[in-house]
């Protein structure tokens, strides 16, 4: 995966990053041999909280990733920065899970109930909360791709054919 080594660098304070992540909402996420995924997250303390499992946002690896690169957009809506993380996982019951869950879960959009609730659930479920902590160089300004790095749609089974219309101009009744 481009800007991530197999051994992450230590923090390389930046303050492109540092404010990139201190406004995110959505970041871009991908791990190794994964597509990019736009996916909700909380900054906290200089890195990126993200939850996902059942019933919460599908992010395919990063339950068990150690590294990934994160792309984070400007108040402009544009592409500002990438950058590699390190990855870790917040485990239920641990002192960070104590701190950071009820901080994520305060955070949830249209959350099922109330946040101490939202925080068993993910216990419960073995829902991930990951840590993404700047790690490395980051790419910002000329050094990001020029194109628009969309995918294709990948294939789901929620697509289906759309019906042709049976009449395809008003008809008048006499």
């Amino acid at each position: 995966m481009p800007g991530v080594s197999d051994e992450v660098e230590e923090r390389t304070a930046t303050p492109l990053v540092d404010e990139a992540v201190k406004k995110a909402a959505v970041a871009w996420v991908r791990v190794p041999d994964g597509p990019a995924l736009a996916l909700w997250c909380v900054p906290l303390d200089g890195a990126l909280l993200v939850v996902s499992g059942p019933g919460e946002q599908a992010a395919p690896g990063l339950a068990g990733a150690t590294e990934a690169e994160v792309t984070l957009r400007g108040d402009h809506g544009g592409r500002i920065v990438t950058w590699p993380a390190r990855v870790s996982r917040i485990e239920p019951g641990s002192g960070a899970w104590e701190t950071a869950a009820p901080l994520v879960a305060g955070k949830r959009l249209n959350a099922p109930g109330a946040a101490a609730d939202l925080v068993l659930r993910w216990a419960a479920d073995g829902c991930a909360l990951n840590r993404l902590v700047p790690a490395g160089t980051p790419l910002a300004g000329a050094e990001l791709p020029d194109g628009s790095l969309a995918e294709p749609p990948r294939d789901t089974p929620a697509v289906r054919r759309a019906r042709k219309p049976f009449r395809l101009h008003r008809v008048r009744r006499r």
